[in-house]
């Protein structure tokens, strides 16, 4: 899934600039996490309860992008939590989220939900998860770890993160918040994502209320 020329300068290089962020502030600062405190032993991971429908602009997406929404690459179902592979989950994250302009998609495309690669620099919050999948799948991280997530957010409202399994827990990855957090620790209630063996597949994480939208706002 190859990045168009600008998006890879971009990206890769506030990779390589080591981009900090806003360390302070957002819904979760006080919940981020660090490698240290992500010590081994029995990973908490959400629990999928059966398979459900994807949302209609994931499904949309793969009318675009066939090739992106089929199995690919090793069945890896934990990464194996470095210290190394932590730091460039946290680049990655802080990079995507610095680089691309909050957007509705009502504002960007006059359509209510539109999933789409922010190849532009704006996007909502579908957006900024493809994009952070797709740079970590460039970077060599396993797409069966790597899962699209639908949630209600603390206002209840449809919102869309970055579910990253690890043998240290599931970890999120989020555009409304500059660091990375436990599942547990977002406040959301969560809906649905994709199924570790095929990614066109979704499985439901046992919030029942699905959100008619996913990314309403930002």
């Amino acid at each position: 899934m190859p990045l168009s020329p600008a998006r890879l300068l971009m990206i890769f290089g506030l990779l390589l600039s080591g981009i900090e962020g806003a360390a302070a502030g957002g819904p979760h600062a006080t919940g981020s996490v660090h490698y240290a405190s992500l010590p081994p032993g029995p990973a908490d991971h959400l629990d999928a309860i059966g398979n459900t429908n994807a949302p209609i602009g994931y499904v949309q997406f793969c009318g675009e992008h066939a090739n992106e929404c089929q199995p690919s690459g090793p069945q890896v179902y934990e990464i194996a939590l470095s210290e190394t592979k932590f730091a460039e989950l946290q680049k990655v994250n802080r990079a995507v989220n610095d680089a691309v302009e909050p957007m509705t998609d009502l504002e960007h495309y006059g359509v209510t939900e539109l999933w789409a690669y922010p190849d532009d620099g704006k996007g909502d919050c579908e957006d900024y998860v493809l994009e952070k999948r797709r740079v970590l799948m460039n970077l060599g991280w396993p797409a069966s770890a790597l899962l699209i997530t639908v949630v209600r957010d603390r206002a209840g409202d449809g919102h869309a993160v970055l579910t990253v399994v690890t043998d240290r827990g599931d970890l999120i990855l989020d555009n409304q918040a500059p660091e990375i957090v436990r599942w547990k620790e977002t406040g959301y209630r969560y809906v649905k994502r994709q199924s570790q063996n095929d990614p066109s597949q979704w499985v439901s994480l046992g919030e029942t209320r699905s959100p008619p939208v996913v990314g309403g706002g930002r």
